[in-house]
């Protein structure tokens, strides 16, 4: 499991590259984050105190373990792209996914010693399912069609309050209702794979 949770970031950049074929802007500046990032998290420490199995343990995996390692480079990216610092085409979750590889690689080490199938299975899974899904719902949005926007925002906002959930069900024990809220999370990163791969064989 501790590999899963090491490899698993880096490995599925990588057929993320394979199948979007194209340059992610600032790829060296999203490692280097990721690691200046990853090395404050080790130093200071949980931003939420865990508590037991009510909100706090929800908060605690919304910011410091699931939703907002996520959600920076994502922002981080949304600035650059606003503010015209990025050129050729964006690449929103190729960026997100660099900036996490330092980030899953201290974590892996930090939680061995736990065996816990949540931390290093589930948990690398929902970064991904963030990365992916929340980017691919930014495209509808790019096209300015008052639904379109509508609908896209509130999948954003879904995503990453059913990526939380999913930890704490996992957590609590309540593993149907885990795993349905990780489908959930994962759902619009499995579409976007599959449509990738489609655009991908119609340019081909």
């Amino acid at each position: 499991m501790t590999f899963f949770c090491f490899l698993w970031v880096p490995l599925f950049y990588f057929f993320w590259r394979s199948i979007r074929r194209c340059n992610v802007f600032g790829w060296a500046w999203a490692l280097i984050a990721g690691s200046i990032i990853a090395l404050i998290q080790f130093l200071l420490g949980p931003l939420v105190d865990p508590g037991g199995f009510g909100f706090s343990r929800w908060a605690s995996g919304f910011v410091d373990i699931v939703v907002l390692p996520v959600l920076a480079p994502l922002l981080v990216y949304l600035l650059l792209f606003v503010f015209k610092l990025i050129g050729g085409t964006a690449d929103f979750a190729g960026f997100a996914l660099l900036w996490l590889i330092p980030g899953a690689a201290a974590r892996a080490m930090a939680w061995s010693f736990h065996r816990d199938p949540i931390l290093l299975v589930a948990v690398p899974v929902l970064w991904t399912a963030i990365a992916v899904g929340i980017p691919f719902f930014i495209r509808f949005i790019q096209d300015s069609r008052p639904l379109a926007i509508v609908l896209s925002s509130i999948a954003i906002l879904a995503i990453p309050f059913a990526a939380a959930s999913s930890y704490w069900a996992l957590f609590y024990h309540r593993t149907f209702l885990g795993i349905i809220l990780l489908i959930a999370a994962a759902a619009p990163m499995l579409m976007s794979i599959v449509f990738s791969i489609l655009r991908e064989g119609e340019q081909g």
